[in-house]
């Protein structure tokens, strides 16, 4: 069965068949092949894999994104940001590194934080004097942390794969994020200092504070969220939610660039959205069931038990694996097939549950702009129109650099734990 399942698998991702069909229809046949079970209880695990308490948070989390887009939260956090580190040493860059942050703690979404950032700052980085290829690999690169910096909609799977704590992982996604960001700034520095890009004009404090008071309303939404899920006043599930009606009490009352056309489209475009995510995790949980009734978990567990006793090398091994996957797959998807697989070999091997969630997310996170298949390259072709040759000198350094940083998450758990272990 698990021969035939992953044979069905690989010819239909070759042919191009949609991911969610790949994971569901070579599910559903290698069964029906070689069991007796009736498809009717297929279905049924379909259905009971988005019973999940946590999944209820991704729909409202899509929403409160697209809201925040379209209201002109991501806006506002641009020229602040511009305002905080415009004038260093490769000041334009980092505005767009440091705005991704931001809008990555607003909406959890990388291919979100592409489009809204680098719509707006790819001109200015070409008029700045930076190259196209590096351009276009910062905006690729850029919106990767957003899988990392809570509220990521990547964490959110992980927990409902495993089992883990969403709050955890939120909590851990702080710091790792923050330093997979640091090693993106780290480059542009240097990159600054080494083409000799003029600095910018530093902002007065005059303009630093209007950029920072038109930026408040924004700036809010990450302490809310977060803030009410660390002090218990809220779960992950109800921040989702609240986090959606503030960026429209935001977007619609206080900056007034929402009406009520728009929000209607808005709220349709983010229906399609979390229904292209459920489906996915549907087939995905299918799938996971299929090997979990093979014991195939339990199989790779005992295998990497007996023969990769160093903690060390088990890591090394799995960024590799994630690595690679991550240059063919979304980080859902990878998320929802290897997560079932890993996560009993690595508990056993002692290692952190909520650090095991940060190292696959950081991985799958670089994946999304790793050629040739990084979803985020293909976001950023449509911003900067450059072909994929044009692109590669510019992401190639990047991932130097961020590998390097996802090093430092992996083997330094208190990147990670600290601050959970604190609170």
């Amino acid at each position: 069965m698990i021969t035939l399942l992953i044979i069905l698998l690989l010819v239909f991702l070759i042919i191009s068949v949609p991911i969610y069909l790949s994971i569901g229809l070579a599910s559903f046949i290698s069964v029906l092949v070689f069991s007796d079970i009736i498809p009717m209880v297929l279905i049924q695990r379909m259905f009971s894999g988005l019973d999940a308490f946590s999944l209820m948070a991704l729909p409202f989390f899509v929403l409160a994104a697209n809201v925040m887009d379209g209201g002109g939260l991501s806006r506002r956090i641009l020229d602040f940001s511009r305002a905080l580190v415009g004038h260093l040493a490769g000041g334009i860059a980092l505005t767009t590194q440091v705005a991704s942050m931001f809008f990555g703690a607003l909406s959890g979404s990388s291919p979100a934080t592409v489009i809204a950032i680098g719509k707006i700052m790819y001109p200015e980085l070409i008029k700045g004097g930076y190259n196209k290829s590096f351009s276009g690999g910062l905006l690729a690169s850029s919106g990767a942390v957003s899988l990392v910096i809570p509220p990521s909609i990547t964490l959110i799977i992980f927990a409902a794969v495993t089992g883990v704590s969403v709050s955890s992982l939120f909590i851990a996604g702080i710091t790792a994020g923050i330093v997979l960001g640091i090693s993106s700034i780290v480059y542009i520095y240097i990159y600054a200092k080494k083409h000799s890009i003029p600095k910018n004009k530093r902002a007065s404090g005059k303009e630093l504070t209007s950029s920072f008071g038109k930026a408040f309303w924004s700036l809010l939404v990450p302490v809310i969220i977060l803030g009410g899920i660390y002090t218990g006043i809220f779960s992950p599930t109800e921040a989702a939610v609240v986090s959606a009606v503030y960026a429209f009490i935001i977007g619609f009352f206080v900056y007034k660039e929402l009406s009520l056309k728009n929000t209607f489209k808005i709220a349709v475009d983010s229906a399609i959205t979390s229904a292209q995510i459920l489906v996915l995790v549907a087939s995905a949980k299918l799938f996971g069931w299929v090997l979990t009734r093979e014991q195939i978990p339990q199989q790779v567990s005992s295998f990497m038990i007996e023969n990769v006793t160093s903690v060390i090398l088990f890591l090394l091994i799995l960024n590799i694996i994630l690595l690679i996957m991550g240059m063919f797959m979304e980080g859902i998807a990878a998320i929802t097939v290897t997560a079932p697989l890993i996560f009993p070999a690595a508990t056993a091997m002692g290692i952190d549950p909520v650090h095991l969630g940060i190292i696959m997310v950081t991985n799958l996170a670089i994946g999304m702009y790793t050629p040739p298949f990084g979803m985020n390259i293909f976001i950023a072709q449509t911003i900067t129109k450059l072909e994929m040759k044009e692109m590669l000198p510019g992401i190639s350094k990047f991932l130097v650099f961020n590998i390097a940083g996802l090093l430092l998450i992996t083997y330094i758990p208190e990147i990670s734990l600290f601050l959970l272990r604190f609170m």
